[in-house]
């Protein structure tokens, strides 16, 4: 599943470098001037998963084979983007591409960093992204709302698609984030295919100096505050000690580097699985002499659409699911071992996958 997730924030307050640390393709570039990232970069990052570890230890298979999610790293955004400043109409469109975004916020002092915006600011730097992005969603429900208008006069479903849309239009008039406005489910296909940037997940990154990485800082703090309506998370971390720790190779190496700064593992792997988590997606593994692998899917799915994600044959012909929870298979040892305890069960197509199963699927194509 290629869910994307995009790191986004005002120029210079450590995107690129954030990337640098999270991806596993080529590095991305760090600069310290405007739009030094101009087309996204993308790299696929590992999920930290430390049950995929101990199943290998059990199964000893020839490879292990994690899940993953796309980070993308978008040019940076600057005020007045939505009527096109600066790169304004690309990085729009850019965002409305992810599925969610990462949004990060410069909470340091460097005078040698460049800042546009003046003092020091987080809950300033995203009120103005905020303001762009929905005046971006603005423009694009009005022009859905000119289309709609006409055929609501006699056309019952139009009648009620136009009535969300002049919410979604009087609420981002407001300044507020189509994700704050609490639309049910025969609400949502009304604004569906309009893809809204402000309709995302979005995860906090307070980028903050060294010594404020483990208690973070007033700035952090004062964002904090400004997001504790929204039900978001922050991160906090540095994201030049999180690029230096993925640049070293050797695992003793990076293990003394923590140990030097106090850290038990990089910030990056609660970065990566809280934008995991984001997506509102689970794993289940598949764990055999020739592989253990993780598999990603989303949060509620049944055994035939989780047996899809390997080929979309296993949906379509779908028989059952042999299913073991994940302390079921670390407790007894082994799938042998989990079947003969009566731990193994045989589940059909309404079974809902929960995260951790360790599963097989039976099909007939």
């Amino acid at each position: 599943m290629a869910l994307q997730a995009g790191i986004v924030g005002l120029p210079n307050v450590g995107k690129s470098t954030l990337f640098n640390a999270v991806s596993n393709s080529a590095k991305a570039q760090a600069s310290n001037y405007r739009f030094c990232t101009i087309e996204p970069n993308v790299g696929l990052v590992d999920v930290p998963d430390e049950r995929l570890a101990k199943l290998a230890e059990l199964v000893q298979p020839n490879r292990i084979v994690p899940t993953q999610i796309e980070i993308v790293d978008i040019a940076g955004l600057v005020r007045g983007a939505s009527k096109g400043e600066g790169l304004g109409n690309k990085f729009l469109g850019n965002i409305r591409e992810v599925d969610a975004i990462i949004h990060v916020i410069r909470c340091f002092e460097d005078e040698n960093v460049l800042r546009e915006e003046g003092a020091i600011n987080p809950v300033s730097d995203k009120e103005i992204i905020d303001a762009e992005l929905q005046l971006k969603d603005l423009e694009s429900v009005e022009k859905k709302i000119s289309r709609v208008e006409k055929q609501a006069k006699f056309d019952v479903k139009a009648k009620a698609e136009l009535e969300v849309l002049l919410r979604c239009k009087a609420h981002l008039e407001q300044g507020k984030s189509i994700r704050e406005l609490d639309l049910n489910t025969a609400e949502r296909p009304a604004i569906a295919d309009l893809f809204l940037l402000t309709e995302k997940a979005v995860l906090y990154v307070a980028n903050v100096d060294e010594p404020s990485m483990h208690t973070g800082n007033k700035y952090s703090e004062a964002l904090k505050e400004a997001v504790k309506g929204e039900n978001a998370q922050v991160i906090i971390m540095n994201n030049s000690i999180e690029a230096q720790i993925s640049e070293m190779e050797n695992p003793e190496d990076q293990q003394m580097f923590m140990e030097e700064y106090g850290m038990k593992e990089p910030a990056l792997n609660r970065l990566i699985r809280s934008a995991y988590k984001l997506l509102n997606l689970q794993t289940y593994f598949t764990a055999g002499v020739q592989e253990v692998r993780a598999w990603t899917i989303h949060e509620g799915w049944r055994a035939p659409q989780a047996a899809s994600v390997i080929h979309t044959d296993f949906e379509k012909g779908f028989i059952k699911a042999e299913v073991i929870a994940y302390n079921d298979f670390i407790t007894y040892g082994s799938e042998a071992a989990c079947r003969e305890a009566g731990r193994l069960k045989i589940e059909g197509r309404e079974y809902i996958v929960k995260d951790g199963d360790v599963m097989h699927f039976r099909f007939n194509v």
